[in-house]
């Protein structure tokens, strides 16, 4: 009976050794792997451009084309679309934009938007909030823009956006509609008629 007591004893104490050195060989595996875990790791969920601008965030930053296999034709229309974060201390606003190279001119749909400090505000859709008019050469997934920021305090921040197509995750999101000419600019001239003097009367 000692023996038997004595032998149940060393096993499980032996169970326990094993245990113990599993755990403590993973969790060295843990400190090994330290802030380079997979798990750990930052994965970029999406495509867009990033950027941090005296306080504000800009970010997945991005111009939708046409679907894959097309392209915009030049002239048409462009969105852009990014998410915006005022850290900073007072609230500012995106009062304007331009894209030079790319766009005759861009307009924001709604006019200025406000950005409170710490709130944020999505310019994400699926109607765009921003568009690049008057594209000045066909555009299509692949590209690049360069696109000017224009905030009321922060200032000009100029940065490089992809150009996604409209397929797969960006299905969903609307084609920017092609402005339709102003009805001054397509209103027909009246008719000059020419006034024909009569004769003066004899005297």
């Amino acid at each position: 009976m000692i023996r038997s007591s004595s032998g149940k004893t060393v096993a499980r104490r032996l169970l326990i050794g094993i245990g113990a050195m599993a755990l403590l060989t993973l969790a060295t595996a843990g400190c090994e792997a330290g802030l380079n875990a997979p798990t750990l790791e930052f994965h970029q969920a999406s495509a867009g451009t990033h950027t941090v601008f005296d306080g504000i965030t800009i970010s997945n930053a991005f111009v939708l084309a046409a679907p894959s296999g097309s392209s915009l034709p030049a002239g048409s229309s462009a969105g852009l679309f990014l998410g915006l974060f005022n850290g900073g201390s007072s609230s500012d606003a995106l009062v304007s934009a331009s894209a030079p190279g790319a766009a005759a001119s861009v307009k924001l749909t709604g006019g200025t938007i406000s950005l409170p400090v710490n709130y944020p505000v999505y310019l994400t859709g699926p109607e765009p909030h921003v568009v690049l008019n008057g594209l000045k050469k066909p555009l299509s997934g692949g590209q690049t823009v360069v696109v000017t920021l224009n905030f009321q305090h922060a200032g000009s921040l100029t940065i490089t956006v992809p150009v996604e197509p409209q397929s797969y995750y960006y299905a969903t999101y609307s084609a920017a509609p092609t402005p339709t000419p102003s009805a001054s600019a397509t209103k027909t001239p009246a008719a000059k008629t020419s006034a024909t003097p009569s004769p003066s009367p004899s005297s």
